[in-house]
C-alpha cells in the first residue's frame, strides 16, 4: 500500500482534533488539516501515525500505540478453540463462531466482475473499473473478517483465564502447491481452495490478537490427533470422524460436533499442564513435546482511527 509515516510530538509536528461525534481532523506537515471518520478515541501517548491508501482506493490513518491488555476475569476457566474452514472457531463450551464473509448477492457480483475482468482488454478503462470494483468487494470482506477477529478475541480474553489453541504453522499450511516445471505440484486447485478458506477464516490473525490482548494466557497445544480422539473415552482412530461435522467414537459410541470435540481435547491438554509454563506447546492429551516454541512478547499494535 502507498502511504507515509509521521513521527513527532503531538502538538508540534502534528495535531488531532475532534470535530463532531463521528468526524475528526489531523494536521499533516506540508498538507494541512485532513478530516477522517472518528471511530475511537486517540490515545494521549501516541508518538506516530501512518497514512495509507489500500487497494480499494480508501485512505486510512492509523495511530501507533501499545494498548493495555484485557484483564483476566479470575474465574479459573479454560477454553479450547478449534479453528477450521467450515466453522471458523469452535469453543469447548459448545459455541461455534463463523467469520461473516460476502453475502450471496455480493458473491454473485464478484463472480460477474471476475468474468468481466477476464474478458476486458489489458490497459483498458473497462478493465480498470472492474479491478476497482473487485478491490472494493475484497476490502469489504477483509473489513468484516478483521472486525470479527477483534470482537471474538476480546470476548475470549474477557470470559476466560486461559485460552488454548492448536500450534499451527499457518504460513506453511497456506503455501502454494504449484511446485516447479521439473517437479509440478499435485491437487493444485484443491490446495488453492483450502488456502483461501484458511486465510478467509483468519486463523493466524485470531491467535495474534489473542496474544496481544491476553499476554501469558494463551496456551498452544500440539494439534496432532485432536480431531480423531474421543473426548469422552480417549480412544483415537481416523474412523471416529464420521463426517466433516459429526464425530462418533467407534469404541464407546460418543457422538458430538466434530469441531467441538476437538476443542474439548485442546482444552483438556491445556488443563493437564502441571510443570509447563503458560505459553508453551503441549501435547494434545497432556505432556510437553520436546522443542516446543515459546510465545513472543506482544508487539505494538496499530489502532485505526
Amino acid at each position: 500500500h502507498e502511504g507515509f509515516r509521521i513521527v513527532g510530538v503531538w502538538g508540534r509536528a502534528w495535531e488531532v482534533r475532534r470535530l463532531s461525534r463521528r468526524t475528526g481532523a489531523v494536521r499533516l506537515p506540508k498538507v494541512g488539516w485532513v478530516r477522517f471518520r472518528w471511530s475511537r478515541p486517540v490515545p494521549p501517548d501516541v508518538r506516530s501515525f501512518r497514512v495509507t491508501r489500500d487497494r480499494a482506493g480508501r485512505w486510512h490513518v492509523a495511530f501507533a500505540a501499545i494498548p493495555d491488555p484485557v484483564p483476566a476475569p479470575g474465574n479459573g476457566e479454560v477454553v479450547g478453540v478449534d479453528r477450521g474452514v467450515a466453522v471458523s472457531a469452535a469453543l469447548s463450551t459448545g459455541q461455534t463462531c463463523t467469520v461473516p464473509g460476502l453475502t450471496p448477492g455480493e458473491t454473485e457480483r464478484l463472480k460477474r466482475l471476475l468474468r468481466r475482468l477476464a474478458r476486458a482488454k489489458r490497459g483498458s478503462n473497462r478493465r480498470a473499473r472492474a479491478k476497482a470494483a473487485i478491490a472494493r468487494l475484497k476490502a469489504r470482506e477483509a473489513d468484516r473478517r478483521k472486525d470479527w477477529v477483534e470482537k471474538t478475541s476480546t470476548d475470549l480474553a474477557r470470559r476466560f483465564d486461559v485460552i488454548a489453541v492448536e500450534d499451527l504453522n499457518v504460513r506453511g499450511m497456506t503455501r502454494s502447491a504449484k511446485g516447479t516445471i521439473d517437479v509440478p505440484g499435485v491437487n493444485v486447485r484443491q490446495k488453492a481452495g483450502l488456502n483461501r478458506g484458511i486465510l478467509a477464516a483468519g486463523w493466524g490473525h485470531l491467535v495474534t490478537r489473542l496474544e496481544h490482548k491476553a499476554p501469558g494466557r494463551v496456551v498452544k497445544v500440539d494439534p496432532r490427533y485432536t480431531s480423531q480422539t474421543c473426548n469422552a473415552c480417549g480412544y483415537r482412530a481416523p474412523d471416529n470422524r464420521e463426517s466433516q461435522a459429526v464425530f462418533r467414537c467407534t469404541a464407546c459410541g460418543h457422538r458430538a460436533n466434530a469441531d467441538v470435540n476437538a476443542a474439548r481435547n485442546i482444552r483438556d491438554a491445556a488443563c493437564n499442564i502441571k510443570d509447563t509454563a503458560v505459553g508453551r506447546t503441549v501435547a494434545a492429551r497432556g505432556g510437553t513435546p520436546p522443542g516446543g516454541p515459546e510465545n513472543r512478547e506482544p508487539q505494538p499494535a496499530l489502532l485505526p482511527a
